[in-house]
């Protein structure tokens, strides 16, 4: 991200000498509370999913009360990154990773053109959200939370679900549980309610940033010795917030899931905020900063540049996310190949849940990936 303009330049001037302590005593910035909308379905957030899918994940969403447009996006999210040639080593193909056998089963035409195609993102959004209202309707007589049984009931079966009378006590089980709800909270279109604070985490998370102002730009940069301490953009955030406790995904576009998303005008110090090439399609981003307060953030900039202040009025900014625990540990882990390998704190998806159906691969639900 470059600046150009002299006014712009001037201003970041003014943030380092006013100080990021003066800066929040001007009041310069409001912050939202936890994301929610009200009701039994609530919303997606802008620029959450991309734009061909939001139409299609908004009404599947819908198709039982267990499950919400947002939680759909989490597991597709999850699922494969919203690919649909996405493919597995245990066979799982397309969006939502469904392996043939459940497919054969499960399979939706949700374009109604006379089809079920697996890698058709149409079928395959339509027939997660089938899926898992199939499921929910296994386990309805269980007590409980009704949306944490049909979760259970992917990860480990709807049987695990009915024996144990609940989520049955299997980490992986609850992991993914925990992991999907908590995901889903980034896909909720956030509230307009208005909280000023600061948390003592993204504090943290700034003075380590800018402990780095004047460090030269390096891409793939992550602070490391050999690399003389130079970061690139999602290197500097994740380090940040790693000082404090928070261990963030390596890329960019992955850090934009890491918690709920405040509008611009909720912005508050220590959001993460995100630009990309499309608008309309988060799988662009391609740049993050660290938001500080008074239309400014601390950034890596690109190769020849030194980390700095920069404003966020940009033509490319898609938006911002408040970063929390519970979002980052829920992030799926990627492999060294670009592909969603497992979601982070549920175990693995390589590794099925204790007590799952013998011939339920993989930990991902009965005869899915």
């Amino acid at each position: 991200m470059v600046l150009r303009r002299r006014a712009a330049a001037a201003g970041a001037a003014a943030v380092v000498t006013v100080g990021f302590t003066a800066l929040i005593a001007l009041g310069t910035y409001a912050a939202s509370g936890v994301p929610r909308q009200a009701g039994n379905h609530p919303g997606l957030s802008g620029g959450t999913v991309p734009a061909a899918y939001r139409p299609l994940i908004e009404k599947w969403g819908a198709l039982c009360p267990e499950i919400s447009a947002p939680m759909l996006a989490a597991q597709l999210y999850q699922e494969s990154g919203f690919d649909p040639q996405a493919k597995s080593p245990a066979e799982a193909y397309g969006m939502a990773q469904f392996l043939e056998a459940t497919w054969a089963k499960y399979g939706t035409d949700g374009n109604g053109d006379g089809k079920r195609d697996i890698w058709d993102p149409s079928d395959a959004i339509a027939s997660a959200a089938t899926y898992d209202c199939a499921l929910a309707r296994d386990v309805a007589q269980v007590p409980g939370d009704r949306q944490a049984n049909m979760l259970a009931a992917y990860n480990a079966g709807p049987y695990a679900v009915i024996d144990n009378h609940g989520v049955p006590p299997y980490r992986e089980t609850q992991g993914y549980v925990k992991n999907i709800q908590a995901l889903a909270r980034s896909f909720t279109a956030p509230s307009t309610g208005v909280v000023i604070g600061l948390s003592r985490q993204a504090a943290g998370a700034i003075y380590y940033a800018q402990t780095k102002l004047g460090t030269d730009y390096l891409w793939g940069g992550e602070g490391l010795p050999s690399q003389n301490g130079r970061f690139d953009c999602s290197g500097l955030t994740q380090a940040a917030y790693d000082s404090v406790g928070i261990k963030l995904p390596r890329v960019a576009n992955d850090q934009w899931y890491a918690g709920e998303h405040p509008s611009r005008d909720q912005l508050r110090p220590g959001d993460l905020v995100f630009f990309a090439t499309d608008l309309n399609d988060p799988r662009s981003i391609h740049h993050v900063g660290i938001y500080v307060g008074g239309g400014y953030m601390i950034d890596a900039p690109h190769t020849g540049a030194k980390i700095r202040y920069d404003t966020i009025d940009q033509r490319d900014y898609i938006g911002a996310t408040r970063v929390t625990p519970d979002g980052a540990e829920a992030l799926p882990v990627r492999g060294t190949d670009g592909s969603i390998t497992a979601g982070q704190g549920s175990g693995g998806a390589g590794q099925p849940a204790a007590g799952a159906s013998p011939t339920a691969p993989s930990g991902q639900g009965p005869a899915k990936s």
